[in-house]
């Protein structure tokens, strides 16, 4: 299905030397291959010399002509390091910026700019793939072939392979956009992490709805602090100014509030107040919510309606709105919004494990601590004795993240299992050393480095009416140690402790 071989470049006569870039687009479309490997580059393809700190494109210009590289891309201040090395018969083309040149050469190749597909693009720290599975489901209700490209898969009817990424690379976006038209899909779902906004992932491409659920502490590690994090995600609407496009901000959050006021075209959804904007708003008031579910009654330019979803949650009723103002921007009204009562939930997200002792046990992705207070509240707000949450923090992350949410669980938990999430190339538990202090004051604390020691641990310390929490990986079934991928299940881990308790 994934086409990164290319069709051979047709011949052009050019002067050799510098090339403007427009001209390069004309023989990108006519079936020049582009790379950003040097190691792939074959005779006559072109090579983009990507940014970077510890590896620069520019670095491999000299492997990449070896290869036998016909064009380059590179950047304007490269100049006198490109010259020496790029000889008569290669051409080069200079550009401000590689990474956002690379999408338009990835859109040129694929022609994803002829697309008749309507693009959502969905980004915030938590809430994106939940959202993204309303928006499918709701769309698809609706007549729509829809495509999604996510954290858990990248489908559309007929086609799933899983992801390994929230938002996969520029090339492979616009080659997935380009099946998916094959496909006949004509609505686009995507999650766009903040790491690929910041790195032009998505560039080439023009969204008719930008969507953000909210902004709290993560990738800090990678962006620094809350404000250069924020200015990546801003990138969606400030950066990619597509004409007509709608934009979807949460007006409860402060930081997505700021982006109100700079988006024209802009729906604000929330379940408090949306202030003083003159922009259209969807409000929200949760009139019941228990552990069968929520009801919501959503209003919007005069009109009422409401839903009775089987999600639960406060979080929930926030992506309920967040996927709604997306129907609203795409043409659908409030009686297409019944379908989300049918609409079960997805993958990891606050998913209950199935079992035959009757046991109340939910698996969730949540890894940030607002993620972990958002899920640790709602399942404390139902009638349940007490809420033991089982949780681990990822290696090579963000360790400052780390205290953070032992301080999230212990708020909430009646009962804290500290384990391993993945940790990578950190010892498990140097990386336990650093969330204990966050634990502080929780009534009872749990330890245990192996993740289904303790889970089993957990499972043994509830009573029938407790609930447990498995916070961290949700849907993925692995776990990385070291540079080893191991399968791990956190709904399996819970059926295997369970049959533990019979032995």
């Amino acid at each position: 299905m994934f086409l990164f071989s290319g069709s051979p470049s047709r011949k052009k006569t050019m002067t050799c030397g510098e090339m403007d870039f427009n001209q390069l687009l004309d023989v990108v479309r006519d079936g020049l291959m582009v790379r950003t490997d040097s190691r792939a580059v074959q005779q006559g393809e072109c090579f983009v010399a990507m940014p970077g700190v510890a590896v620069r494109g520019i670095d491999f210009i000299p492997m990449a002509i070896n290869n036998g590289a016909r064009y380059i891309v590179a950047p304007e201040e490269s100049r006198d390091l490109v010259a020496p090395v790029a000889e008569d018969e290669v051409v080069v083309c200079y550009v401000e910026n590689t990474a956002r040149a690379f999408g338009e050469l990835a859109c040129a190749y694929f022609g994803t700019d002829k697309l008749d597909m309507k693009l959502v693009a969905i980004t915030g720290t938590n809430g994106k793939t939940t959202t993204s599975y309303i928006i499918e489901h709701l769309l698809a209700e609706a007549g729509r072939k829809v495509g999604v490209l996510g954290t858990v898969t990248y489908r559309w009817p007929g086609f799933s392979v899983d992801a390994k990424l929230t938002t996969p690379d520029c090339w492979m976006i616009h080659e997935l956009l380009a099946n998916m038209h094959k496909a006949d899909v004509d609505a686009v779902v995507m999650e766009v992490s903040s790491h690929a906004l910041d790195q032009y992932r998505v560039a080439g491409l023009d969204f008719d709805v930008a969507v953000i659920s909210n902004l709290t502490q993560d990738h800090l590690d990678y962006h620094g602090d809350m404000e250069a994090y924020f200015r990546a995600k801003a990138k969606l609407f400030t950066e990619y100014p597509a004409e007509d496009k709608c934009c979807v901000i949460n007006f409860d959050d402060p930081y997505c509030r700021r982006l109100i006021d700079e988006c024209e075209n802009a729906i604000a959804y929330g379940l408090g107040d949306p202030g003083e904007s003159d922009k259209s708003s969807l409000r929200g008031r949760i009139l019941s919510s228990t552990g069968k579910g929520l009801t919501l009654e959503c209003g919007f330019k005069g009109k009422t309606w409401q839903v009775e979803s089987p999600l639960i949650g406060q979080h929930n009723a926030m992506n309920l709105l967040a996927a709604q103002a997306v129907g609203l921007c795409l043409g659908l009204n409030c009686k297409d919004m019944r379908k989300l009562n049918n609409f079960a939930g997805v993958p990891g997200r606050l998913e209950r494990v199935p079992n035959d002792r009757g046991l109340h046990v939910f698996v969730d992705y949540a890894h940030t601590p607002d993620a972990l207070v958002n899920v640790q509240k709602t399942l404390k707000n139902l009638d349940f004795d007490r809420l033991i949450t089982v949780f681990g923090c990822g290696g090579n992350r963000d360790r400052a993240k780390r205290p953070l949410m032992g301080h999230a669980v212990a708020k909430y938990a009646d009962v804290a299992v500290l384990t391993s999430d993945n940790p990578r190339n950190e010892k498990p538990e140097a990386i336990m050393d650093d969330a204990r202090p966050g634990l502080k004051g929780c009534p009872m604390v749990l330890e245990n480095p192996d993740r289904q020691t303790a889970i089993n641990m957990a499972i043994r310390e509830m009573n029938q009416n407790d609930v447990v929490l498995i916070a961290g990986k949700g849907h993925e079934t692995y776990q990385v140690l070291d540079d080893v991928t191991l399968h791990f299940s956190d709904s399996e881990a819970v059926l295997k402790a369970m049959e533990e308790l019979d032995r």
